[in-house]
């Protein structure tokens, strides 16, 4: 059974729903990620002792994020690069950044009320869960989900929005007070699609039900989450689950990507090669042309791409050699060459790292600060070059079969 309880008093309260379930019983405190006052709510709830455990809306990730603060100035440039992850770093950049925009703006710290949550039930000795899934899978679910071609209008207006400069909103606050960072930042697409919604918001709730009926509970466990999540998470554990291990499990799966997809790179270097021999095959000048035209299109967009995020005028060169020849290899990408040849260059000094966080609050910063910058380097010409590969080979496809 659950109750909704919203106690009274001379301060001001979040909502609150307490479930009970046998002998042990959770209360799910609603809080608001922008909202000073529930930092302060969540520290005198624990500090009243009526508690055994504090599970947190947060994954391990975000945890280290917070708890971890100093982590990114040990960033391993070179080893982001190698393992795919220069994207994932941005994204989470352009994020801090949007959070640091509010915080600069209102006065608040969002996530205060989980650094409270951490702190308090560390000094009260208290085991602290983690319940949320982690951004990382979050994030890959809603892009596989998704269909392809809404995954890049999805992805452009999100950084645009996170990069603007213009003044957050009441109205967008107000978003905030109601959910966490993650959804309320794609807040204008999930109200669009049912499945940004499901994923970003029903499948957290489930996933936090899961993960708190999956381990024998302590008899009375106070679990802060967002007021957003309060409704769909209490009635998933009034409910109850058969086996919330395999809830969890299915809920961590990344769906696989298209096999079209995956072997699209293959199918369009396959073509080009083949355009190149039937290029050749009816005359050598045909055949060159073709081959002068790929690089020339390729090099060329991956270059300005490179030159747009102000790489240095040898890293412009580098992606202009290196991008026709990785087009043929999809093994290897243009931006993973020319973020290589920008580091060398340009190697990051301390402060890039140590000012990264607040450079990049600011548009200029994203080009002034020398980490933030090779993560430009590294997208703006790899766009380039994906760009360069398709307009090239329809150029080339045009050549031989336009008539």
């Amino acid at each position: 059974m659950s109750e909704i309880e919203r106690p009274t008093g001379d301060r001001e309260t979040g909502p609150r729903r307490i479930v009970h379930r046998g002998e042990h019983c959770y209360t799910l405190l609603g809080t608001a990620h922008v909202s000073r006052a529930s930092a302060e709510e969540v520290q005198r709830e624990i500090e009243t002792g009526n508690y055994d455990a504090v599970a947190i809306e947060l994954c391990d990730a975000r945890h280290a994020a917070i708890t971890r603060s100093g982590e990114i100035e040990q960033m391993d440039l070179f080893q982001v690069l190698r393992q795919g992850k220069a994207g994932m770093v941005a994204a989470n950049l352009a994020l801090g950044a949007y959070q640091q925009r509010l915080a600069d703006q209102f006065g608040i710290e969002p996530g205060a009320e989980m650094r409270a949550a951490i702190t308090a039930s560390e000094k009260a000795d208290l085991p602290l869960v983690l319940v949320d899934r982690n951004i990382g899978i979050t994030l890959k679910r809603v892009y596989r989900r998704i269909p392809w071609w809404q995954r890049m209008s999805t992805l452009g207006a999100l950084f645009a929005s996170l990069l603007s400069r213009e003044k957050i909103e009441e109205e967008d606050i107000e978003r905030l007070k109601e959910g966490d960072m993650l959804e309320s930042t794609f807040n204008e697409f999930a109200t669009e699609s049912a499945t940004m919604h499901e994923t970003l918001i029903d499948e957290r709730d489930r996933y936090m039900a899961a993960q708190l009926l999956k381990r024998p509970p302590k008899r009375n466990t106070l679990v802060v989450v967002g007021a957003g999540h309060l409704k769909g998470l209490a009635n998933y554990l009034e409910a109850g689950m058969a086996d919330p291990d395999a809830t969890v499990r299915s809920l961590d799966d990344v769906p696989p990507g298209a096999r079209w997809v995956k072997w699209l790179p293959w199918i369009v270097v396959a073509l080009v090669l083949v355009g190149f021999a039937i290029g050749f095959s009816r005359s050598t000048g045909l055949g060159q042309q073709l081959v002068v035209e790929w690089v020339v299109i390729n090099g060329a967009l991956s270059a300005i791409g490179a030159a747009a995020a102000l790489a240095h005028p040898l890293t412009v060169l580098t992606a202009f050699v290196a991008a026709p020849l990785t087009s043929l290899n999809p093994t290897i990408g243009a931006g993973m060459v020319t973020a290589a040849a920008e580091l060398w260059l340009r190697k990051p000094r301390v402060g890039d790292f140590s000012t990264l966080k607040s450079d990049v609050t600011q548009v200029s910063g994203w080009w002034k600060n020398r980490v933030s910058r090779t993560l430009l380097v590294f997208v703006f010409s790899t766009i380039g070059s994906a760009a360069g590969t398709y307009i090239a080979g329809f150029r080339i496809v045009g050549q031989l079969f336009g008539g």
